[in-house]
């Protein structure tokens, strides 16, 4: 049996504690129905024994409390709702109780930005890590000493699972479903829950919208003339001459403030042009690819694939209620 603790935290979002209650309780049945024994033995856990999450909104009753569960082999930490440092800090009662845990071998689980609470705790230091691409400028700011992977939508590294933002808990949920039980069970999940099982990138849904906020007065005035001028022929050897700097300096500067080269920046901004395109208008891939700045269409669409995990074709048909 495998004891799994849903932490209760405060401004949880209550669909990621449910849904995980509820697949469990299914992979139980279906193991039941094959002529198996449960499995899962699942306990929602928190710091009293009433708790409100959802801004307020609801409550859940634990089942224990935190001095109550001697040993799980898994703890999963919800999505948050809200201010994700806020949050983080309304839920520190949370991380000697989590270190505790991993010390003692206990598998730890994030969902979402759920990873800020984890982070918090120190245990991700060193390691790689998925959360919501939307909070990934913030993300790095608080915690540099962790990889973030904000493409990826599961992470596993040393008895630690993080997952990509939004619904992509769910293949987190699937991927540890199969390592506990087998392959028939999780496509059986699957189609109970209509799941897309192939999902491994949340690169499709992500939106690039620069890291600002670093304080580099001269690295913002570079992303601005790119964001500006994307269009048009230049190089990371123009812009430094453009900004009298030296080409070396520049770019160093530059990596230390956004966590990506000039040419990485450039590329991302082009893409996301081509994207906002591909969603609303009506103008040919081709059309595009000669607006963003681009004569080869191999490149653009290697560079787009690169991107997106998606064709700009695939992308269109996707995004584009127009798309034929």
């Amino acid at each position: 049996m495998k004891t799994i603790a849903i932490v209760i935290a405060e401004n949880a979002v209550a669909s990621s504690i449910t849904d995980t209650v509820r697949l469990f309780d299914k992979a139980n049945e279906l193991l039941q129905a094959g002529g198996k024994k449960k499995m899962f033995d699942v306990s929602l856990v928190g710091f009293s024994k009433e708790i409100f999450i959802g801004n307020k909104h609801l409550f859940f009753k634990a089942d224990k409390t935190l001095e109550e569960v001697d040993h799980a082999d898994l703890i999963i930490i919800p999505a948050l709702l809200g201010d994700v440092i806020k949050s983080t800090q309304q839920n520190r009662h949370y991380f000697p109780w989590l270190i505790k845990q991993y010390k003692q071998g206990t598998e730890i689980a994030s969902y979402c930005v759920g990873a800020f609470l984890l982070a918090a705790t120190g245990l991700l230091k060193g390691k790689k890590c998925a959360t919501h691409w939307m909070y990934s400028n913030e993300f790095n700011f608080y915690y540099p000493d962790v990889t973030l992977v904000d493409d990826k939508i599961i992470t596993e590294q040393n008895g630690i699972y993080t997952s990509g933002g939004g619904t992509s808990y769910w293949n987190l949920l699937l991927f540890l479903l199969e390592k506990y039980t087998d392959r028939e069970i999780v496509i059986a999940i699957t189609k109970f829950f209509l799941l897309d099982i192939q999902r491994t990138s949340q690169a499709s849904f992500m939106m690039f919208r620069g890291q600002k906020g670093h304080g580099d007065k001269l690295i913002e005035a570079v992303q601005a003339y790119i964001e500006n001028n994307f269009h048009e022929k230049f190089n990371v050897t123009d812009i430094a001459s453009k900004f009298s700097t030296v080409r070396r300096t520049l770019e160093r500067r530059f990596k230390k403030a956004t966590k990506n080269s000039i040419v990485e920046y450039i590329q991302r901004i082009k893409v996301e042009a081509a994207k906002k395109e591909l969603e609303l208008g009506r103008k040919t891939i081709n059309e595009i690819m000669w607006e963003i700045g681009y004569s080869d269409m191999k490149t653009f669409r290697d560079l787009f694939l690169k991107t997106t995990a998606l064709t700009p074709v695939e992308y269109r048909n996707r995004y584009n209620k127009n798309a034929e």
